[in-house]
């Protein structure tokens, strides 16, 4: 089984960071394949940030040329593009967003994410509530560090902490690292706060190995179905 794992942004040591999460989670036989754009953000930190990187992200898989693969693991926290990757590609792909909160979902009647700047609380939300998971989220809390910052790992766990303790205050059972560039932090703070913490890399490579060996993938009836044959205009000079 070979699974692609796109970054959401440009810089490729944190490409190179998430795939080593994902291959900790990946089982025996399974290859990681990790992808970053060509080009949009070096961080996704906003609006204008998601929506760059969500055609990126399209763009990258648009024009993939390597090895076949069995599913797509987008990994990126709250970022738009799900949707139409799962029209463009015939495998299924897992959106790190709501697989960690469909798992947390089965650990504890209500989750709180905790991620980098403020400015990206309500964009989770908003993906959360797509996804059918909001309901079950007591609270969405920032760090206040930048997605950049998170390689000082003293730093971003005195954080982490901090913003997970008003987390649990609002009502979470259970935890969610917030943005990929997290990931691997579980090990380390879910025995100090006492309580699950779930990764959404990790998350989104289980299931998608789950999807892949069950032999389901995304429906063609109604919502996902193929994009209507047209001309499209892919940058300057793109056109297919």
């Amino acid at each position: 089984m070979r699974i692609v794992v796109t970054n959401c942004n440009t810089t490729q040591e944190m490409t190179e960071e998430i795939v080593r999460g994902a291959r900790a989670a990946a089982g025996p036989g399974t290859t990681v394949l990790g992808l970053t754009p060509a080009w949009g953000p070096e961080s996704a930190e906003g609006w204008l940030d998601s929506y760059l990187s969500a055609a990126a992200v399209i763009d990258l898989l648009r024009t993939y040329d390597g090895p076949a693969y069995d599913a797509v693991v987008m990994a990126g926290f709250g970022e738009h593009g799900r949707e139409g990757v799962r029209e463009l590609v015939d495998v299924p792909v897992v959106d790190i967003t709501e697989a960690a909160a469909h798992l947390a979902c089965l650990l504890g009647r209500r989750y709180g994410v905790v991620t980098t700047l403020e400015r990206s609380c309500g964009q989770i939300e908003d993906s959360l509530e797509l996804a059918g998971v909001g309901r079950n989220c007591a609270a969405v809390v920032g760090t206040g560090l930048g997605v950049l910052d998170l390689g000082d790992p003293d730093r971003t766990e005195a954080a982490f902490l901090s913003a997970a303790e008003r987390a649990r205050e609002a009502g979470a059972e259970v935890l969610v690292l917030g943005c990929a560039g997290m990931t691997g932090l579980q090990r380390v703070v879910a025995e100090k706060l006492g309580m699950p913490v779930v990764d959404g890399v990790g998350a989104a490579v289980k299931l998608a190995e789950s999807l892949v060996s069950l032999g389901l993938t995304t429906s063609r009836v109604g919502s996902f179905a193929a994009p209507v044959p047209k001309g499209r205009v892919w940058g300057v000079g793109g056109i297919s």
